[in-house]
């Protein structure tokens, strides 16, 4: 029977109202199956709606439960980096509150934690619309060519690391927007920590708005991701 470990579940929300409530109780759930030691952090990045209300009241009925919040929308990347920059146990995943993920499939990712600082997930197959797959697609060639091989689905939010590289790369990553993902592996990569991937099941999203294939979010995207690049020629990091 394999050990249990301290977990962090982190996940970043943004007027998700329709879905956090059922998400935090998920993760609660497969958390305590999981761990004995645990908590569940939810970063309100500037909702409109009672995302952050619905979360505080489920702090007040579960200690597990932590809600960290934005005055204003800062960004996905800024969601994540508070949620993982916050978490206190010696293995932290996070995923999207959107419910399009298996929770019960993180066992999956903590098979390989003996073997891996960091578990990334595939979606198999992604079940999004056709254009936010064929943005999907051009990213992980873009990110591909621009850095060498990172990881087979970079911006899957269904990833496992221990707290030790979270301490190591946080630091050193700029982007707070949907760069953020890209940049984290690749300069994990890039500092030796060992990567494992694991296909995940993926669910269209039944509520709520997905806010990734804006044009604003798209268009800030490929400025951080130029700016990373040339970052890393000036400094003469490896690649």
């Amino acid at each position: 029977m394999r050990e249990k470990v301290a977990l962090s579940i982190v996940m970043p929300a943004y007027n998700e109202g329709q879905n956090i409530a059922p998400m935090v109780q998920d993760a609660l759930r497969v958390a305590a199956r999981l761990s004995n030691d645990y908590e569940v952090i939810v970063v309100d990045d500037g909702s409109k709606d009672d995302t952050a209300a619905q979360v505080a009241s489920l702090a007040q009925q579960d200690p597990h439960v932590r809600l960290i919040q934005h005055q204003r929308n800062q960004g996905y990347g800024a969601a994540v980096y508070s949620g993982l920059t916050a978490a206190s146990k010696e293995w932290v995943f996070f995923t999207d509150s959107d419910r399009q993920f298996v929770l019960e499939e993180l066992e999956r990712l903590l098979a390989h934690a003996q073997a891996a600082d960091i578990v990334i997930g595939y979606r198999a197959p992604r079940r999004d619309p056709l254009l936010r797959r064929f943005y999907g697609w051009g990213w992980n060639r873009l990110v591909t060519l621009l850095f060498g091989y990172t990881a087979r689905d970079i911006d899957c939010a269904f990833k496992l690391m221990r707290r030790e590289l979270i301490a190591h790369v946080a630091p050193l990553v700029r982007s707070r927007g949907a760069t953020f993902s890209a940049e984290w592996l690749v300069l994990a990569r890039r500092l030796g920590y060992q990567f494992a991937e694991v296909p995940v099941s993926h669910r269209p999203r039944v509520a709520g708005r997905p806010t990734g294939a804006r044009l604003r979010v798209i268009w800030r995207a490929f400025l951080e991701l130029a700016r990373f690049r040339l970052r890393l020629w000036r400094r003469g990091i490896a690649g």
